[in-house]
């Protein structure tokens, strides 16, 4: 029996991968309203009729540009809590989290998704559910750890704990006169310390 093959050709991963990456330049650079698809095309050297083949709006091949740049940081899992102190897990990735949250594009992509959040709030979604969220849920394992081991109190309400932590670094990001990776990296150990994840000296 012959096999049926599915028409035109294959999508080429290169070409995905240069018209998202092209879509997510933009969008830091002009914002949603700012970014068109025949600019992405362009950006990325490609035709128009290639983007829109694989893209129905700019709002969808942003959000996948947006959720492709999140899947690709590597976060540690509640499970590792299980086998590593908080303390550890926090001193191990604070270098790589002060280094991101200190850069230029970075700062402009958290400023752009959430000036979207009420014109575009599919971006937020986005946001929200892919990197938002597993953050949440790391920093809700190790309070929970530490509670155990008496470094947070018992009764300690851990979501206003975890939204004064991301409150606290996002002010700071998103200052007029951010703070270098070393800096950035003493203000994150100052606020894992306040939150009772790393000891006291």
């Amino acid at each position: 029996m012959t096999a049926v093959r599915g028409r035109g050709r294959p999508r080429d991963p290169e070409t995905d991968a240069a018209i998202l990456r092209a879509a997510l330049d933009l969008f830091v650079e002009h914002g949603v309203e700012g970014t068109s698809m025949e600019q992405v095309a362009k950006r990325a050297g490609v035709g128009k009729l290639t983007v829109y083949r694989r893209w129905s709006s700019k709002e969808e091949l942003i959000a996948q540009a947006v959720e492709q740049w999140v899947d690709a940081e590597v976060v540690p899992s509640a499970a590792d809590v299980d086998a590593l102190r908080p303390q550890d897990i926090i001193e191990h990735v604070l270098p790589a989290a002060a280094r991101m949250t200190a850069d230029p594009g970075f700062r402009a992509l958290v400023a752009r998704i959430m000036g979207s959040a009420v014109s575009h709030p599919s971006l937020m979604a986005v946001y929200w559910r892919r990197y938002i969220l597993p953050r949440r849920e790391l920093a809700a394992a190790m309070l929970r750890r530490a509670q155990q081991d008496g470094a947070v109190a018992p009764d300690a309400d851990l979501d206003v704990i975890i939204d004064m932590m991301a409150g606290a670094v996002t002010y700071r990001v998103l200052r007029p006169d951010p703070p270098d990776s070393e800096e950035m990296l003493r203000y994150l150990t100052a606020v894992y310390r306040q939150a009772g994840l790393l000891p006291t000296r």
